[in-house]
């Protein structure tokens, strides 16, 4: 006979109130009051700190969609993120409350062909925070998986544990690509994708680095970084090994096939039009390898070892902060894309 043993929540927790920034409509994002979930068994309560401003968190505000995620009912945004845990599921052993996680934001079914083969960011029952319909954690208080949150070492900020996620982009990117000692690479876009696959790309050995970006302010401090700036792409047609694009504009990805060296490999990190017009053929002759990338898998511990050992810096990156009762000014500036803007943090008390 087994007797189950019933826990009431705490005093504390009982009387927590729960506010989240709420997508209703394009362009009408609310901080709003919600309930205060419970953790299932495997689950952890987090009372999230630091939220960074993703460019598809802009996209659902703006447009209320990306192909075919559509806000279709009110959404909590956000899904770069970091907390302390407040409460945790019975079953629950590896985290205690108190423990200051970084959050990985995809909880995959864990049973299909991709996710036994360690290719869970392909998984088609992924449950994504702020990714339709699911809710993100732009908010004081979210459950989550247990076993997709990451105890941040002492010395290790919250706001550095929301920039895992971004890390993640950018060393998935480069694996995809098998960046390595003597590489040459170029990035096409200095945003904070390109940044991170800049910084990662560094430290895997690439032997040149290279990046081009519109934006003058932004090549300053991808310069900064230790990149090599690109103006003139025309002088360097079949010279790079591994082009990432972090643009996903047409021009830019016909670029990257044309930079991109005989036997060399594109990777299509930026998410633009659905369709393309490119030139195929010359990738086809050329044996230029066109690799997708969606999200990421098995890079959380990468990316807090990366950052808790000093070897990659991610503060420089974070420009602006702001509280969740200012959420409407950051998305503004997220927006705006300013001058010295490129990554805007939601600090949540």
């Amino acid at each position: 006979m087994f007797v189950i043993a019933l826990v009431p929540r705490s005093e504390h927790i009982m009387k927590i109130t729960n506010w989240a920034a709420v997508l209703h409509a394009v362009h009408d994002l609310r901080v709003d009051e919600i309930p205060v979930p419970t953790p299932g068994p495997n689950e952890v309560l987090i009372a999230v700190r630091s939220v960074g401003i993703c460019g598809s968190d802009l996209h659902y505000w703006e447009h209320g969609r990306i192909g075919t995620f559509i806000v279709k009912s009110p959404m909590v945004l956000g899904h770069e993120s970091a907390g302390v845990v407040e409460e945790v599921g019975q079953s629950v052993t590896h985290l205690s409350p108190g423990d200051r996680v970084a959050i990985e934001p995809g909880v995959p079914c864990r049973s299909c062909s991709l996710c036994k083969s360690g290719r869970y960011n392909l998984c088609p029952d992924v449950q994504f925070l702020a990714t339709p319909p699911v809710d993100g954690s732009m908010a004081r208080y979210i459950v989550h998986a247990a076993d997709s949150c990451y105890e941040l070492p002492d010395h290790v900020s919250l706001d550095e544990g929301a920039m895992f996620e971004p890390l993640s982009v950018g060393i998935h990117a480069c694996r995809r690509g098998v960046v390595g000692m003597g590489s040459r690479v170029l990035i096409t876009g200095a945003g904070p994708i390109g940044l991170m696959s800049l910084l990662v790309a560094k430290i895997s050995g690439a032997s040149r680095v290279s990046v081009t970006d519109l934006r003058t302010d932004r090549l300053d401090l991808a310069a900064e970084l230790g990149a090599e700036i690109v103006t003139d792409l025309d002088s360097e047609v079949g010279t790079f090994d591994v082009t990432i694009d972090c643009t996903g504009a047409e021009a830019a990805v016909r670029t990257a096939i044309r930079a991109t060296c005989s036997g060399g490999k594109v990777v299509l990190v930026g998410m633009g039009s659905d369709e393309l017009t490119l030139p195929i053929v010359e990738a086809a002759t050329r044996e230029v390898d066109m690799l997708g990338l969606f999200r990421y898998a098995n890079t959380y511990p990468t990316a807090r070892s990366l950052i808790a050992s000093g070897t990659v810096d991610v503060k420089p990156l974070i420009t602006h902060r702001f509280g969740l009762d200012e959420v409407l000014d950051a998305f503004e500036i997220a927006r705006s894309a300013e001058d010295g803007v490129i990554k805007v943090m939601v600090n949540i008390e």
